[in-house]
């Protein structure tokens, strides 16, 4: 065949099959992360780990933990029960703080962050805020407090309506969701906010009924 010949046949079919390589590979348009709105960044589960971190050890059957201590009350039973609360509530941190809030996905207030707790953790409904919470607890000595206890506060001055509440760790740590603009983090009752706001520490009736308050068992 003629040099010319293949010369032009070569280049017809770098002609042919050009023209679709050149349409893969136009430029894909990408939008950056920080272009996702809110909402949508709280409903996609990646987006929001903490989230699926506390729907991934939330227990099977979490009433059954609690039938279990109160059936037979060796220590080691009221000590898993205890751990149990405190292991999902620290999970839980970093979720921010939306009034009203009651679910990871959402976001969380302070009681509903509370409820939220007992109820996954070990199947106990607790009242929709922190003044019923109060009402519905038995009183702790601050000495006494277990981890698991619930800890109040009247944010509104001493004489002022219990309007918040967490969850006590211990070694005067505790767990909750602050305010608005903030997440669930752990703080200490020494700190000089918490310190002079701090309303006193109750015991959930469904818990006591297995770990006696000192003095009321």
């Amino acid at each position: 065949m003629p040099l010319k010949s293949l010369t032009a046949l070569v280049a017809l079919a770098i002609a042919v099959f050009a023209a679709p390589l050149q349409a893969d590979e136009a430029p894909v348009t990408q939008l950056p992360m920080n272009t996702v709105a809110a909402p949508l960044a709280d409903a996609i589960p990646l987006v929001n780990p903490a989230a699926r971190l506390a729907q991934s050890v939330l227990p099977a059957n979490p009433s059954a933990l609690l039938q279990s201590a109160a059936q037979s009350t060796p220590v080691d039973a009221v000590t898993d029960l205890r751990k149990t609360l405190i292991d999902l509530a620290m999970t839980l941190r970093h979720i921010r703080y939306v009034r009203g809030g009651r679910d990871p996905s959402t976001g969380f207030d302070c009681s509903g962050f509370v409820r939220y707790v007992f109820a996954h953790a070990v199947g106990l409904h607790l009242p929709s805020n922190s003044a019923a919470q109060f009402l519905a607890g038995l009183k702790v000595n601050r000495k006494d407090m277990q981890p698991g206890d619930l800890v109040f506060f009247r944010t509104a001055g001493r004489r002022g309506r219990i309007s918040h509440v967490g969850i006590y760790i211990d070694n005067g740590r505790f767990i909750h969701s602050p305010s608005r603009g903030q997440t669930v983090r752990v703080d200490n009752l020494a700190d000089a906010y918490w310190a002079r706001h701090f309303a006193g520490a109750k015991r959930p009736e469904g818990i006591a009924q297995i770990d006696p308050v000192p003095g009321k068992g």
